[in-house]
């Protein structure tokens, strides 16, 4: 299945990693990368390193704010996809956090995603995207998309971002 969790509001990787503890509690073998976000960056990154060890990767330079950092975060991008190629024949599902910003930000192509999902659907294995930014053709191919939608948020009221609730 392809599982997609997009829209403005919080949660979407949150709905990541609850749908990776939930495979993992069915017996599943799960990996999860993140697109964007560097190690060390983000609470879940500390848990699921402790559960996945190798089946779990950061690989990205942070979020895209100046085009001259283009070449490194595609550096970054294309370093994930192969480690989520290679892990691929080897876990039941695969996470891959913040895809759709890197597909908005063309730090990832639309062929890249195909591919992927070319070779998981023969081999049955659950694919699992998040980001903002869902496209029609993605959309369209997906078994599942949940859209969070932000109707109140701290930030509206000038709070800053909060240690385990953003990050």
């Amino acid at each position: 299945m392809l599982l997609i969790y997009t829209g403005n509001g919080k949660g979407k990787t949150s709905a990541c990693v609850g749908q990776a503890i939930r495979a993992l509690g069915q017996g599943m073998t799960v990996a999860f990368g993140q697109f964007m976000k560097r190690s060390g960056q983000a609470g879940e990154q500390e848990m699921l390193q402790r559960l996945l060890g190798e089946r779990f990767r950061a690989g990205g330079k942070g979020f895209l704010r100046r085009e001259e950092d283009r070449p490194a975060h595609r550096k970054a991008a294309q370093e994930l996809l192969q480690w989520a190629e290679d892990t691929l024949p080897d876990v039941d599902m695969l996470v891959l956090d913040e895809t759709l910003y890197a597909l908005g930000y063309a730090i990832v192509t639309r062929e890249e995603v195909e591919h992927l999902l070319e070779l998981a659907e023969p081999q049955g294995r659950h694919l699992v995207l998040s980001g903002r930014g869902l496209p029609d053709w993605l959309a369209e191919r997906a078994d599942l998309v949940t859209e969070m939608t932000e109707v109140k948020h701290p930030w509206q009221k000038g709070v800053q971002a909060t240690k385990g609730i953003e990050f």
